[in-house]
C-alpha cells in the first residue's frame, strides 16, 4: 500500500478520497460497532474450516486470535478516517501467531488459506455496511484495494514470525544433532558408565531419529565454502557443523538406501565406512577419514561418494606408508641396479605370476606380450631372487608391496 493510504496513482483521482468526510465517517462508525461481532464471526468460521488451528490465549484470557483479528480490523477502520498514512502494522500479535504456526510445523500455504478466508468475511460485510451507507462503487473499488494491501502488511507480520521461529528452530536441530553426532563418536559424554544407546536415545528422540543397530559413518570434502547441504534425507543424520560434514547412514543395506544417497551427494567428494554396531561408530569413521586422505593424495577417486568396503585394499596396504615402504626397499633390493623402464617391467612380470600362479601363456595374457618375453623375464626374475620367489612367505611379501605399487600408481598392470 502506498504512503497515502487510499489515495488513486499519480495522475488519478480516488473515489473514496471524493467522498465527504461526513460519509465516510458513517461507514466507519457503522462498521466500528460491529466489529467485535464480526471479529467473531471470522474466529469462528476458520476455527471451522481449519480445525487444527492452536487457539491461545493472552494474559488477560482472551484468544489471542481474536485480539488480532478485531485490533485488524479497527487499524484499518481508524485508516479510513485518517484518511493519509500508511496503517500501523507494528501488530505483534500477527508475528505470534507466525512463530506459533512455525513451532508447530504448519506451512506457509496454510497460513495464507487463513487470512483469505478472514478476509472474504470481513470484505462481505464491509460491503454490505458500503451499500447501507450509500458508498458508490468507485469508491468501495477503492476499498478493496486498499483491505487487499492492508492484508499484504499482516501477511509480512505473521511470515517475519514464522521466519524467526523456523531460524529458532533450525538452529536448535542443529545444536542437538551435533550433540548426537558427538555422543555416537564418543566425545563430550559425561557419563561414560550409562550405555551409549541410553546416553545418545535422549538426544535422538528430541529430533525424531530413530537409533539404528547399525550405521555407517561417512566424511564429506565441501565442494565450495558457502555451499548449501545436501539433501540426503530425514533418516540420515548430516553435521554440517563439523569442518569436513560428516554422515551417519542407518542401517545401509535398507534397500534403496545407497542410492539415494548418491543421488543426493553427486558433485560431492566423499567417502563412507564399513556398517558397524552403533557403538562402534568411531570406528566407522576412522576408516572413512583413512579413505579420504587417500582421496586427497590422488591414490583414490575424488568427486564421487566411495564405500570402504570396495577399497579393502588400498585402505590396508596404503595407510601405513613407512611400513610398506620398507618392506618395499627390502623385497624389490634385487632390482635397485636396474634401470627404471627394465626394474617396472620386471616388477610387473613379477606381480602378473604371483597373482595367476599360471605358465608363461597365462602371464603373458596378462601383460599383453608373448609368451616368450615373459619366459626371458622369468629367467632374469629368477637369477635375481633365486629361491625366495619359491618360499610362500616370500611371495606373500612381493605380492604385498607389488599391489600396493600398482595402488601407487607405480605399476601399470590392471587388477585382475
Amino acid at each position: 500500500m502506498d504512503t497515502q493510504g487510499l489515495r488513486a496513482p499519480a495522475g488519478e483521482r480516488s473515489a473514496w478520497a471524493d467522498l465527504p468526510h461526513r460519509q465516510v465517517r458513517e461507514f466507519a462508525d457503522r462498521a466500528m460497532a460491529e466489529v467485535p461481532a464480526l471479529a467473531q464471526e471470522i474466529l469462528d468460521t476458520i476455527c471451522r474450516e481449519h480445525p487444527r488451528m492452536p487457539l491461545l490465549v493472552d494474559e488477560s484470557g482472551e484468544l489471542v486470535a481474536l485480539v488480532g483479528i478485531r485490533r485488524a480490523l479497527e487499524e484499518f477502520l481508524q485508516h479510513l478516517v485518517r484518511g493519509s498514512g500508511s496503517p500501523q502494522l507494528h501488530l505483534e500479535v500477527f508475528q505470534d501467531f507466525g512463530r506459533g504456526e512455525g513451532q508447530q510445523g504448519r506451512t506457509l500455504d496454510s497460513l495464507q488459506a487463513v487470512y483469505r478466508l478472514g478476509v472474504r468475511l470481513a470484505w462481505r460485510r464491509l460491503a454490505e455496511i458500503g451499500h447501507e451507507a450509500r458508498i458508490p462503487p468507485p469508491a468501495m473499488y477503492d476499498l478493496a484495494e486498499a483491505g487487499f494491501a492492508f492484508l499484504d502488511g499482516l501477511v509480512d507480520q505473521t511470515v517475519r514470525g514464522y521466519a524467526e521461529a523456523a531460524a529458532r528452530q533450525a538452529g536448535e536441530r542443529l545444536r542437538l544433532q551435533r550433540k548426537l553426532t558427538q555422543a555416537l563418536l564418543g566425545e563430550r559424554r559425561p557419563d561414560r558408565s550409562r550405555p551409549l544407546e541410553e546416553y545418545a536415545a535422549a538426544h535422538a528422540a528430541r529430533i525424531g531419529w530413530t537409533l539404528p543397530q547399525r550405521v555407517a559413518v561417512g566424511v564429506l570434502l565441501r565442494p565450495a565454502r558457502d555451499c548449501v547441504a545436501p539433501a540426503v534425507g530425514a533418516e540420515v543424520l548430516l553435521d554440517m557443523e563439523s569442518e569436513r560434514p560428516l554422515l551417519f547412514v542407518p542401517d545401509p543395506a535398507v534397500p534403496g538406501r545407497c542410492e539415494q544417497l548418491h543421488r543426493a551427494l553427486r558433485g560431492w567428494t566423499g567417502a563412507i565406512g564399513p556398517a558397524v554396531p552403533l557403538a562402534d561408530a568411531a570406528a566407522s569413521l576412522r576408516w572413512a577419514t583413512e579413505a579420504m586422505g587417500l582421496i586427497e593424495r590422488g591414490l583414490l577417486p575424488s568427486g564421487e561418494l566411495l564405500h570402504c568396503t570396495e577399497h579393502i585394499d588400498a585402505l590396508v596396504l596404503l595407510p601405513p606408508e613407512e611400513l610398506i615402504e620398507a618392506l618395499t626397499d627390502r623385497c624389490l633390493a634385487p632390482l635397485a641396479d636396474r634401470g627404471p623402464t627394465q626394474r617396472r617391467r620386471l616388477a610387473e612380470t613379477l606381480l602378473a605370476w604371483l597373482e595367476t600362479r599360471g605358465g608363461a601363456p597365462e602371464v603373458a595374457a596378462r601383460l599383453g606380450v608373448h609368451p616368450q618375453t615373459v619366459r626371458y623375464r622369468m629367467r632374469q626374475i629368477k637369477e635375481l631372487w633365486g629361491d625366495e620367489v619359491e618360499d610362500p612367505d616370500r611371495r606373500f611379501e612381493l605380492e604385498l608391496v607389488l599391489r600396493a605399487q600398482r595402488l601407487q600408481g607405480r605399476l601399470s598392470l590392471p587388477d585382475h
